[in-house]
């Protein structure tokens, strides 16, 4: 299901995804079966995305960002893919992200460029993630720190 008031430009699109008001999702993107691309989310060129996810309103996928399977993106969290930025620059490093299978990122939280969330852990609302992410582990804070139960 596309709703008709999104500009989807892409055709690799998984069955049984649903993509909502006024998202916009470039024509190299390639998203995977059974995600749901809430309304106000832009999605560009180079993103791949896996199965069974959730982008909540209000997210930009940018360049290089690579997304698992089963992962959850909270509303309007950040995502970064230039370490230096500067307004007009085209030829700025483009760094990958990856997010892997099962991750949950909750609302606000902001991941700087080139990192790696592990399969499952758990970015707490509000985070802001400067280093990668062990598999497994609940990050909070700002910087993000491990939290201890």
């Amino acid at each position: 299901m596309i709703h008709p008031l999104s500009d989807v430009q892409t055709d690799q699109i998984g069955d049984g995804t649903r993509i909502w008001q006024f998202a916009v999702v470039l024509r190299e993107a390639k998203i995977g079966r059974n995600c749901n691309i809430c309304a106000q989310t832009f999605i560009e060129n180079d993103v791949v995305i896996g199965d069974n996810v959730t982008i909540k309103c209000g997210v930009q996928l940018w360049d290089g960002l690579r997304v698992g399977n089963n992962v959850f993106i909270g509303p309007n969290v950040t995502f970064c893919n230039d370490k230096h930025p500067q307004s007009g620059n085209h030829d700025f490093e483009c760094l990958q992200t990856v997010i892997e299978d099962d991750v949950s990122i909750g609302a606000n939280a902001t991941i700087l460029p080139g990192l790696r969330l592990g399969r499952g852990c758990v970015v707490g609302a509000g985070t802001v993630v400067t280093k990668d992410v062990p598999p497994g582990i609940t990050i909070v804070g700002s910087p993000a720190k491990e939290l201890v139960k």
